[in-house]
């Protein structure tokens, strides 16, 4: 069975979404590598749930954009799990990407037009 193992949140102005999140329910943000990303930390490794991250959101609203919490499911092959999402209806959102030595991921939509992440494991990605 394959688990949600992240969450990501697209902001406009990151800044402001990192007050309001750490303020709100007082989690945590780190800033990763150089692009203009955050590692959000939700609680203690001792609690249930999990950790995400916030991304500055490509685009614009005017329906192109994502304005969603995407959740990440990790897969054992990305290309094959993407195939399939579409031959059951959905659809590609965003096209497969290399998250420097995370892996490979992708978003989808499912049939009701929910967007998803799904994410290969490997530590070579560039």
């Amino acid at each position: 069975m394959n688990r949600v193992i992240h969450f990501e949140i697209h902001a406009e102005n990151p800044e402001r979404a990192i007050a309001f999140y750490t303020d709100l329910f007082g989690w945590k943000f780190d800033r990763w590598g150089a692009q203009e990303y955050w590692i959000v930390y939700t609680g203690s490794k001792s609690d249930p749930g999990i950790d995400g991250g916030l991304v500055k959101r490509r685009g614009t609203i005017d329906g192109t954009a994502v304005l969603a919490y995407v959740c990440t499911i990790d897969v054992d092959a990305l290309d094959a799990s993407v195939a399939r999402a579409v031959a059951l209806g959905g659809g590609i959102a965003l096209e497969k990407m290399p998250i420097p030595g995370m892996g490979w991921l992708a978003y989808c939509k499912d049939t009701e037009g929910n967007i998803f992440g799904m994410m290969q494991s490997d530590p070579s990605a560039k």
